[in-house]
């Protein structure tokens, strides 16, 4: 048994793991284009993950957020109530099934979409800038590919 443990710690390294490593590359990433809009409009990485939902999708409900968004429903469901409670969202009641809401922007929160977006995209390109045009060919297959093994799981 001892024998045994030995050798997997000489074949698994944490930080070689490639579920560890995307997992820290989007949390960086993450944390990093966070310093965009959080300082600036007091919103978390939850919260903005719902604003560029809603911004894809205008009018929609918790529940295609939760399906969109990679994020779980109590992600969602605390990331909508403080958004509420900032004013940066309107509830509607969904007149196609009453047991949901529509949310949408309220006029102050579709101003400050409007300003993370470009600010998002200037990210994206600083970030991406050490990539070849190849590079982001590869990349894009490569993602595409990795999310169709994992959804076999």
């Amino acid at each position: 048994m001892e024998n045994k443990k030995h050798n997997l710690s000489q074949i698994f390294t944490l930080e070689e793991f490639i579920p560890y490593r995307l997992a820290v590359l989007a949390k960086s990433i993450s944390t990093a284009f966070s310093k965009t809009y959080a300082e600036q409009f007091g919103i978390t990485v939850p919260q903005w993950r719902v604003m560029a939902a809603i911004g894809r999708d205008p009018h929609c409900t918790a529940s295609s957020i939760v399906e969109h968004a990679a994020m779980d429903k109590v992600q969602v469901s605390r990331a909508v109530s403080g958004l509420l409670g900032m004013g940066h969202l309107e509830s509607h009641l969904n007149e196609n099934d009453r047991r949901s809401a529509v949310l949408s922007f309220s006029k102050k929160g579709q101003s400050i979409y409007d300003q993370i977006v470009p600010a998002g995209l200037d990210f994206e390109a600083k970030l991406m800038s050490v990539m070849s045009n190849d590079d982001l060919v590869q990349i894009d297959k490569l993602f595409t590919k990795l999310t169709l093994q994992a959804k076999k799981f």
